[in-house]
């Protein structure tokens, strides 16, 4: 089957929205998907887990601002219900609710973290190869002194689920670096059908938690579970790192921020001018300050004096030194 080109394909969108900072940052995404997109065509789900026993409380955006917001910018609220995850793994809400999305519709998820800054009808997608964020640092696994390496290690995973282990690696990276095996960041990944992709990244998510692989016997899955199981979601259902043309998503046309504070320090001028553009509304603006995270580092002007605390063409390799050169400074908030 040809391949459609950019701009000919229609898809859906989706982010997780719950009480609290994620309801205000998925605010945010959808006024910035609207901005820099305004020809996308596809429908925007903010899916919203419900309550149950498996949250202490109500997960539900309780702000009816927000909610209204929302709304007229187009988004569709549609709720989830959590059978697996919830308060104890907030991350599998990203699985979890896969399965409300229309049955058989190209999707495209993003952490609610994100702006898009450009125009997402220009993202080549192959929906039929799925792919995920390739913006990461080497996080998990940690191999131990007297236990398996790396190879050894995910090696272990996809012999348990039937996989081909060889057709995994990239072989123009050294043997034990962890560059040389699949792993993803879970900011955005995309496939022709969520369902399908749903219940792959469930049933390996599931196996991973409950009866893992001896050889993961000294290896944390808190809280990187969802990363573990992407890469082999991913490569059972035909997807890859190479799946995807460089430089759109994570680059020209969306941005994981993570946390404001970090998106003043480290990212585009591009990426403030459309967060200051699409956050400066007075009807938004209303709304937002509700979050004192975005009062004080957006409309109090603390993210700028984050930003100049850096260098951009020269700025810590990790993550971590970033925060922690903001809070030594006193602006890190979340």
């Amino acid at each position: 089957m040809a391949r459609k080109a950019a701009g000919s394909q229609t898809f859906n969108v989706a982010i997780v929205g719950q009480q609290g900072r994620l309801a205000y940052e998925a605010l945010i995404f959808a006024a910035s998907l609207r901005h820099s997109s305004p020809d996308f065509k596809g429908r925007l789900f903010v899916a919203e887990p419900q309550p149950g026993v498996r949250w202490e409380n109500d997960p539900r955006i309780k702000n009816a601002d927000i909610r209204a917001a929302l709304i007229e910018l187009g988004a569709e609220i549609i709720p989830f219900e959590n059978t697996h995850f919830g308060q104890k793994y907030p991350y599998g809400n990203k699985i979890e609710m896969l399965k409300v999305l229309p049955k058989g519709e190209p999707f495209v998820f993003f952490d609610t973290d994100t702006l898009i800054t450009g125009d997402l009808n220009s993202v080549p997608f192959n929906f039929d190869r799925p792919s995920a964020s390739l913006r990461r640092e080497g996080t998990w696994p940690e191999p131990q002194i007297y236990g398996p390496g790396y190879t050894g290690l995910w090696k272990s995973l996809y012999d348990k689920f039937g996989l081909d282990f060889e057709s995994s690696l990239d072989l123009t990276q050294p043997d034990e670096y962890w560059r040389r095996y699949l792993y993803f960041n879970a900011g955005f990944f995309y496939y022709r059908c969520p369902r399908q992709f749903g219940a792959k990244f469930l049933q390996y998510a599931l196996a991973i938690r409950d009866t893992p692989p001896v050889e993961l016997c000294a290896q944390s899955f808190d809280p990187w579970l969802d990363q573990i199981a992407l890469p082999l979601a991913i490569h059972a259902l035909g997807g890859g790192r190479d799946t995807l043309a460089p430089g759109y998503l994570d680059g020209e046309v969306s941005c994981h921020y993570r946390f404001l504070p970090l998106l003043y320090a480290r990212e585009s001028e591009r990426a403030i001018e459309v967060l200051e553009t699409v956050t400066a509304p007075n009807k938004l603006k209303k709304v937002l300050k509700g979050s004192n995270a975005i009062k004080r580092t957006i409309y109090q002007g603390r993210g700028h004096k984050v930003r100049a605390l850096f260098d951009q063409d020269h700025l810590p390799r990790r993550e971590q030194m970033i925060r922690n050169q903001i809070k030594k400074n006193g602006f890190w908030i979340r």
